[in-house]
């Protein structure tokens, strides 16, 4: 039984040294977001964009982005919308045609997802006598802000070749399990993608809301077609020497699963593209990084195994449960000694951050991105219930990381951009 309970105290010991320092890089990089910095130069519109909008079975909310796009503040002459409608059955194309797009219908069904779409679309704008200095993606079910345009030409007049725009929800206040996505995101784009653009490093594509110069597209090629292909041709652009830039106020909002089962089935999805690139990018971004000693390159590299990071702290909090039942016995007579020498362990130390990031510092954040608010505070309460879920959903992804089989998330949600803005 000593050996054992030796054994246990080794590994979770181990596990909680990864924990505890991954976690720890993390909250201090989220610091570096805290601020935001002024605009720089306001540049007038020059760059052209090729609005590109992936479609499957979207008729119910195909007419929402398009509209939405048709009123951006930008001169009209210098962005065409282009929507892919990908091996659709219903009326996606011609509502998608009515609403002023152009509209491209793709049957390929031996080649299902939007990378295999977007790959398609890109090959075409290619060899059109129409060129464009950027290429835009979004997803069928957002609506973007009137500045979006305006911000991106800012971002690409600065110097960067390609830039991720901020991911808001359209639909944060249906339920709980929109609220927590909601929740998810607001400070993922304070903490970590804010605080990587005032570090200079790279940030991360979000799947949606990105722009990529169109000769970059050409010299590297897209040719990401997993489950997560933003995450791959992030890694493919830090690899190649490029980052990511960051637009703050080129917002696009994004419709979240209104069930638990639906987000499950979405998060399920990312962590198995997760595990897929990072078995095939994480060791050749680390040896980039140590090679060329390239701090960005070692960033995006830990960005890329999110999933085992969840699975270790999961494991972490096992083991140590597991560790305590067995040394049950002599945690009365070990009680004062340990609270005398404050002899606290890894995990002890990693939960109290964990509890001050849960109730004070998150909140705190929410506040400064102005979302925060009593219905917000209420869906807080059973955040923590949200992010266990994400233990479970990353054991998945990582177990089912070769099925590359595409799931379509049906969205329902037909609001239009004024709505938003109005409330907003």
């Amino acid at each position: 039984m000593e050996v054992f309970n030796s054994f246990l105290q080794i590994l979770s010991a181990t596990f909680s040294q990864v924990v505890f320092l991954t976690s720890t890089y993390y909250l201090l990089l989220s610091f570096f977001g805290i601020v935001r910095f002024k605009k720089k130069k306001q540049f007038k519109a020059e760059k052209s964009f090729a609005l590109i909008v992936a479609a499957h079975n979207e008729e119910a909310v195909i007419q929402n982005i398009v509209h939405s796009l048709n009123m951006l503040d930008y001169p009209k002459e210098l962005y065409d919308i282009l929507v892919i409608a990908d091996n659709c059955t219903d009326s996606t194309a011609r509502k998608a045609r009515d609403a002023g797009a152009k509209v491209f219908e793709r049957n390929m069904k031996d080649k299902r997802g939007k990378g295999y779409a977007l790959e398609w679309m890109f090959d075409k704008i290619f060899k059109m006598e129409k060129k464009y200095d950027s290429v835009v993606i979004f997803d069928a079910d957002n609506l973007v802000s009137k500045d979006f345009l305006t911000e991106m030409n800012n971002k690409l007049c600065e110097g960067y070749r390609v830039v991720q725009g901020y991911l808001d929800v359209k639909n944060p206040n249906d339920n709980w399990v929109t609220g927590c996505n909601s929740i998810a995101f607001w400070t993922s784009n304070r903490m970590f993608q804010l605080s990587r653009n005032n570090l200079g490093l790279s940030n991360q594509l979000g799947g949606t809301g990105f722009c990529i110069d169109t000769e970059i597209l050409q010299d590297l090629g897209w040719g990401v077609t997993c489950l997560t292909e933003d995450l791959e041709f992030t890694c493919k652009l830090v690899s190649n020497g490029y980052k990511v830039g960051w637009a703050h106020d080129a917002i696009i909002y994004d419709e979240k699963p209104l069930t638990l089962m639906q987000s499950w089935a979405q998060r399920k999805r990312w962590m198995q593209g997760f595990a897929d690139v990072s078995s095939r990018y994480f060791f050749k971004l680390m040896k980039k990084a140590i090679k060329e000693f390239n701090f960005v390159a070692f960033d995006c590299a830990l960005y890329t195994i999110q999933p085992v990071i969840l699975v270790s702290s999961g494991i972490a909090m096992l083991i140590n449960l597991s560790h305590s039942f067995m040394s049950a016995p002599e945690l009365i007579t070990n009680a004062m000694t340990m609270l005398k020498t404050a002899n606290f362990n890894m995990i002890k130390l990693g939960s109290t951050l964990l509890l001050m990031l849960q109730f004070i510092y998150t909140p705190f954040l929410l506040v400064l991105e102005k979302k925060f608010s009593l219905r917000m505070f209420l869906y807080y309460l059973i955040y923590p219930l949200y992010c266990a879920t994400w233990l479970p959903i990353s054991i998945q992804g990582i177990l089912n990381k070769n099925k590359k089989e595409w799931i379509h998330t049906q969205h329902t949600r037909s609001i239009k951009i004024h709505e938003l803005e109005k409330a907003n």
